[in-house]
């Protein structure tokens, strides 16, 4: 798994070369990252260099008026997705933990995890972000790799190595903030800057114990086996 340079981009990288039926993910196919609203002349010259042509946003609409992204010059389709409990903001006052917030992304927004699974397979290369490109990206990059048959250990780790990826400084940052904002809320550290495998680890499970799987959960909500043939197709080789 490479981190391409994207300056200016959060948390930006390849999910290529994790092992999978029949292979590897591809390099170059599928990109995950947080926000853009941060990225630099020589950041958008990267995403044109790295061929992407369609990003998929999972940002309600008050996150991308509050931090927009600055495309300029990329010519890639934008496909908004927004993906929430409620909205982000919710997140912090309803002092969700992970577990939580993940029950609610797969109950509330099913059929929507479903369309970012199409929109990987139909147009690549793919970027897939939110704010941090940690939870809302995290569990649809992390379906998609699923449905294309990659091994769900490395489906972890990848979704694991976001909290190794967010810098330092912007931890401090944001928590110095939402610990203002939200003095008695118990999960923010875990909301903000967070991404233990148990947490992902817990959402497999409750999907095999719900639906069979990660796998048949976006079958019972309209995936089709013809769907999950190209996606496996386009992300393995």
């Amino acid at each position: 798994m490479s981190a391409p340079e994207v300056p200016g981009a959060l948390n930006f990288r390849d999910v290529g070369g994790l092992p999978a039926d029949g292979g590897v993910t591809r390099s170059g196919v599928l990109f995950r990252s947080g926000n853009l609203a941060r990225l630099t002349d020589a950041g958008r010259a990267a995403l044109r260099d790295l061929g992407i042509r369609r990003i998929i946003d999972l940002r309600d609409d008050d996150e991308r008026r509050f931090e927009p992204s600055r495309l300029g010059g990329v010519d890639a389709e934008v496909v908004r997705l927004p993906m929430f409990a409620g909205s982000a903001a919710s997140f912090f006052d309803d002092d969700l933990s992970l577990d939580d917030l993940y029950r609610a992304l797969i109950d509330g927004s099913s059929h929507r995890l479903v369309e970012v699974v199409r929109a990987v397979a139909t147009g690549h290369p793919v970027l897939v972000h939110c704010t941090v490109g940690k939870d809302r990206t995290g569990l649809s990059v992390a379906l998609a790799l699923a449905a294309a048959g990659v091994d769900e250990d490395a489906i972890i780790a990848d979704y694991a190595r976001t909290e190794h990826e967010l810098p330092a400084a912007r931890n401090a940052q944001v928590m110095a903030f939402l610990s203002a904002r939200y003095p008695h809320a118990r999960h923010l550290e875990d909301l903000a800057t967070r991404s233990p495998a148990q947490a992902m680890v817990a959402v497999f499970d409750d999907l095999r114990v719900r639906y069979g799987g990660p796998v048949d959960f976006l079958r019972a909500y309209g995936l089709t086996e013809d769907e999950i043939a190209d996606l496996r197709r386009v992300l393995v080789g």
